[in-house]
């Protein structure tokens, strides 16, 4: 079990008087400990109800955003992270911008051995865009570059999406 002192940087979790965001905010992202730093394993957030402005017309852009990544010594905290992709429901820009802000921001806070995230957004005047964007440590070149090159090969089979 996790004692308090390794969680104490995880306000959010717990925490019923927090206040959702209401403009992009990546400082309200908080990690933790990894206590697992000398195994390779890949962690999964899948969030279906990702929601993002158009920057021209403000109309809004509905999405399933999924992060994978392969921890270092900090993990992010999910609650934080939920509250930081809320904070994107008033962000107006393209699909391809928030993908990469997000895989951005959260090297950033990590530094993990890799990191990627996927948009599967809705279509918005008959066309669906799915941007895809990571980041490999020197180690894990041959990843990024395999993940690339799987995600070109997906958008030709888009059922394992």
């Amino acid at each position: 079990m996790r004692t308090g002192d390794e969680i104490s940087g995880c306000t959010l979790l717990g925490n019923q008087g927090v206040k959702y965001p209401t403009e992009y905010d990546p400082n309200i992202l908080e990690t933790f400990k990894n206590k697992h730093p000398e195994n390779e394993y890949l962690v999964t957030f899948n969030c279906p109800e990702f929601t993002s402005l158009c920057p021209k017309t403000g109309q809004p852009d509905f999405a399933r955003i999924v992060i994978n990544y392969i921890p270092r010594e900090d993990m992010v905290e999910s609650k934080s992270l939920k509250l930081y992709l809320f904070s994107f429901r008033n962000h107006g820009d393209f699909h391809e911008d928030c993908v990469n802000i997000i895989m951005k921001d959260l090297v950033k806070l990590m530094n993990p051995r890799y990191l990627e995230v996927i948009g599967i957004f809705t279509p918005r005047g008959g066309i669906s865009i799915y941007p895809f964007a990571n980041y490999a440590d020197d180690d894990h070149q041959d990843l990024a570059k395999a993940r690339m090159l799987a995600a070109f090969s997906n958008s030709l089979n888009l059922n394992t999406l």
